[in-house]
């Protein structure tokens, strides 16, 4: 479930930040290891 819910984060930040295309699919990514790294939704 926190994966879930860390990938529903980081793909609104994604969409916010970058829309969509190649940059948002780098910002999901970025997203996805920063709130990991962080232990944020673990």
């Amino acid at each position: 479930m926190s994966k879930l819910l860390r990938g529903l984060v980081a793909g609104y930040g994604a969409k916010k930040a970058g829309g969509c295309g190649c940059f948002g699919i780098i910002v999901c990514i970025i997203l996805w290891m920063v709130l990991g790294n962080f232990r944020i939704f673990q």
